[in-house]
């Protein structure tokens, strides 16, 4: 019997949403219907009255509460979990689904912690589920571009990444009335982090250095609502970023090496197609890449790996891998010395021949009780 026909579910995987913020209803749930292979079966929210508008809107009939998650596991009605709660309560759910055997689509962070993470993955490994961070750029047309083109040597031997990435984030969201579970670190930083690791194909060992600041005036209470880092990778190559909660609406990275450079920008928004700007050899070309669905792409990408049993990439490691880093920034932020990081030995890394997604962006109505972070 084949994995679709012992699920019962002809070639469509059903996903319980937990969490229906901003980023769910305005951009989640409306890439769902162009996937072919996804449905939405059921909602888990603190927020009845919300949850009852958005499944008018989406056809779904079974909502449940927060404290009704395990009722939900065993109501037979899902498969899966697509998981958009603030990343501090991951853990707490993405573990029971494992344990129920329900595959978890995870947003990132995974966690908050290495030890939550590996709570996640430890459930894992006990588990038939399958588990895949949510880590849409890992098919995103422009991106895999710009990886294929370094694997192949058109930039040399890679030298430097920097980025810059900043939003002007509103004090009432609760990203900065959680400072110490969110700020610009744990919500922005995992996006160059990630850059870093997929384009320079490996793993940093060190925090070179970390430096925060904050601006009273913007009103987000007590963090660093801006910080800078510095990575170094094995050969010498260095990579910095600054990600920022006060800036305007900020996108970009370069990376060069001996021979070329990429400059994307837009890098990591999902709301237009992103662009490269590159010079090889002397020769500036640009190129506009197609907008796509890059939430729809990725669930359709994860429907097929359960429908076909297949390991997803990014796995939970992929996850793992960026807390380690994000958990030696917060050191050296606090020490104001170098952290060296622990070995990781990550051989797993993005297939651009199978990975590419290309789904026609759609659009829903405006969120429900879910303003955007950025002030108006």
């Amino acid at each position: 019997m084949s994995i679709a026909s012992a699920l019962g579910l002809g070639k469509k995987v059903r996903y319980a949403v937990v969490g229906l913020g901003n980023i769910t209803q305005g951009a989640f749930l409306p890439g769902v219907r162009g996937t072919g292979n996804s449905e939405v079966t059921a909602f888990v929210s603190g927020d009845a009255e919300k949850a009852r508008e958005v499944a008018k809107r989406h056809g779904v009939k079974d909502i449940y509460d927060y404290a009704e998650f395990d009722r939900m596991l065993a109501s037979g009605s899902i498969d899966a979990i697509y998981l958009a709660t603030p990343n501090w309560r991951h853990a707490e759910f993405a573990v029971p689904a494992l344990q129920a055997g329900i595959h978890v689509l995870a947003e990132k962070p995974l966690d908050v912690s290495v030890a939550k993470a590996e709570s996640i993955l430890s459930a894992q490994r006990k588990s038939s589920a399958k588990l895949m961070v949510a880590y849409r750029l890992h098919f995103e047309p422009a991106t895999l571009d710009a990886i294929r083109r370094i694997r192949e040597g058109e930039l040399g031997d890679l030298v430097m990444f920097t980025s810059a990435f900043g939003q002007n984030v509103d004090p009432r969201n609760h990203r900065a009335t959680n400072a110490e579970l969110a700020g610009p670190l744990l919500d922005m930083a995992p996006y160059p982090i990630n850059a870093t690791r997929y384009l320079f194909g490996d793993e940093p060992v060190e925090v070179a250095a970390a430096v925060g600041s904050r601006h009273p005036e913007a009103g987000l209470g007590d963090m660093d609502d801006t910080v800078a880092v510095t990575l170094r990778y094995p050969g010498n190559r260095l990579a910095q970023f600054t990600v920022s909660y006060v800036t305007s609406g900020i996108d970009s990275f370069i990376v060069a090496g001996t021979k070329g450079s990429i400059h994307m920008s837009p890098a990591f928004g999902y709301k237009s197609g992103l662009e490269q700007n590159r010079m090889v050899g002397g020769t500036k070309t640009h190129q506009a890449f197609k907008h796509t669905d890059q939430f729809g792409g990725e669930l359709r990408y994860f429907s097929d790996c359960i429908l076909n049993d297949r390991a997803p990439e990014p796995d939970g490691e992929e996850g793992l891998a960026d807390l380690r880093v994000l958990e030696g920034i917060f050191k050296a932020l606090e020490t104001g010395k170098a952290v060296k990081l622990a070995p990781l030995d990550r051989r797993r890394r993005i297939d651009v021949s199978e990975q590419e997604q290309t789904l026609t962006p759609s659009t829903g109505p405006e969120p429900v009780n879910a303003p955007s972070p950025a002030r108006e």
